[in-house]
């Protein structure tokens, strides 16, 4: 396929997993793609960047490695996350701030110091990762599902302020992936049974379920869809 070609997209968390699995896509799309993680180790970009992403200097550099090495941006893929794990009386108030620097502040700040570029592409396209927890809540996961509720808000938000320079903005809401993040807890018979019982399709989603999607909202297939929060979870939002 090359639906993509031409096109100029700059990718974070890329070195593994969801990330990692959308820069393949988008690659054998047609695209010309910057891969981002806070290590070199697995990305597989047309270019690759090292950056901690909860350092606001590390952004500037990335965007302005956007603009010298890709000559411009036309997809933004703010991937990048992590997953704070605790109850509201065992989290620190360092795990909250490491979760909204990254999962949130992170993506509004590259969006921000990208949006010379991505106003003055012709397809210009921003898409952030954020979870089917950014819909309800669950014990233990307060500092992830507060950040991935405010993301799916931001997306709307500069949906609204990128929509006149015709820049879509739209979010991705995974359900339970097999990834890095996520293995070590599927690793556990039970978990692992019990979300593909949640499952319509009664199985786990792989990365490429969700790289699938996000090359659909990066292309023109997808022109006339912003502000939305797209559920890829196989199902398990259907049912209770």
């Amino acid at each position: 396929m090359s639906r993509l070609k031409g096109r100029k997209a700059l990718v974070t968390g890329a070195a593994s997993g969801i990330g990692a699995a959308t820069v393949a896509r988008l690659l054998a799309d047609g695209a010309t793609v910057l891969a981002c993680d806070i290590s070199g180790e697995g990305m597989a970009g047309t270019f690759n960047h090292v950056a901690n992403l909860a350092d606001p200097q590390a952004i500037a550099l990335l965007a302005a490695a956007a603009e010298s090495q890709l000559g411009g941006l036309d997809i933004l893929v703010n991937n990048a996350g992590v997953c704070p794990v605790g109850t509201l009386e065992d989290l620190t108030d360092d795990q909250w701030q490491f979760g909204l620097d990254v999962n949130l502040l992170a993506p509004a700040r590259l969006a921000k110091a990208c949006l010379s570029l991505l106003k003055a592409s012709s397809a210009g396209r921003v898409i952030n990762t954020g979870s089917i927890l950014s819909r309800y809540g669950d014990a233990g996961l307060g500092a992830y599902a507060a950040s991935k509720h405010a993301i799916l808000g931001f997306t709307r938000s500069l949906a609204m302020e990128l929509g006149p320079y015709g820049v879509t903005v739209n979010c991705v809401q995974p359900g339970c992936i097999v990834t890095g993040m996520t293995r070590g807890m599927l690793e556990n018979g039970a978990a692992a049974e019990y979300y593909r019982e949640k499952s319509a399709l009664k199985r786990l989603g792989q990365p490429e379920d969700i790289a699938d999607v996000i090359a659909f909202l990066a292309s023109n297939d997808a022109r006339f869809i912003t502000g939305q929060g797209i559920i890829a979870d196989g199902g398990v939002m259907t049912h209770s």
